[in-house]
């Protein structure tokens, strides 16, 4: 039997000095196994204590299958990836993160919004004479001139001018019965 099972055996019987022993021992060298999983010194320190605080109020029973050390680590091990689990669920976030964040949502409403006023814009369109759609679609969305707007709809840019007026002032009347900002 090796020290530290002799420790936790004399613990078991009631010898308080027996887990102190254990912790002095062994509690650096679980620190240093624990960073290896966490990589957080503090929470490695944490889960080291979790692991004495484990044995010495549920008291398992160690089986002499492997070494006290191996035992032990065992213990600390699943501990470790217990609580990876659930920080991989929870997942904090820094301060400057969430900053950040909070920049981003406001980024993500603001596409949000400028989708959903695009989805109501083509949702007026649809409302309005073919050639009125499609002079507005190759200006505004195609972001053709009226030169090649012109080419395409085979018209002299002269109709094309007075077709995209007549079409905007169709949409803006649409747009005003249904309250649309823009």
């Amino acid at each position: 039997m090796d020290n530290g099972a002799e420790c936790y055996r004399r613990y078991r019987n009631g010898d308080d000095a027996g887990l102190a022993e254990m912790i002095d021992e062994y509690g650096d060298g679980l620190i240093f196994y624990l960073n290896t999983y966490v990589h957080n010194l503090s929470v490695a320190e944490e889960l080291a204590e979790d692991t004495f605080v484990r044995l010495a109020t549920r008291k398992p029973t160690y089986v002499e299958r492997s070494s006290f050390k191996t035992w032990l680590y065992a213990i600390a091990r699943n501990l470790a990836i217990d609580w990876l689990r659930r920080e991989k669920r929870r997942k904090t976030v820094s301060a400057e993160e969430w900053a950040e964040t909070a920049a981003d949502d406001s980024e993500i409403e603001q596409t949000v919004w400028c989708e959903e006023r695009k989805r109501l814009l083509h949702q007026a369109m649809q409302g309005l004479k073919y050639e009125y759609r499609q002079v507005l679609w190759l200006c505004y969305f195609e972001e053709l001139s009226s030169k090649e707007i012109a080419q395409v709809m085979k018209k002299s840019v002269n109709s094309v001018d007075h077709l995209l007026s007549r079409a905007r002032r169709s949409l803006r009347t649409k747009l005003d019965k249904e309250d649309f900002l823009l």
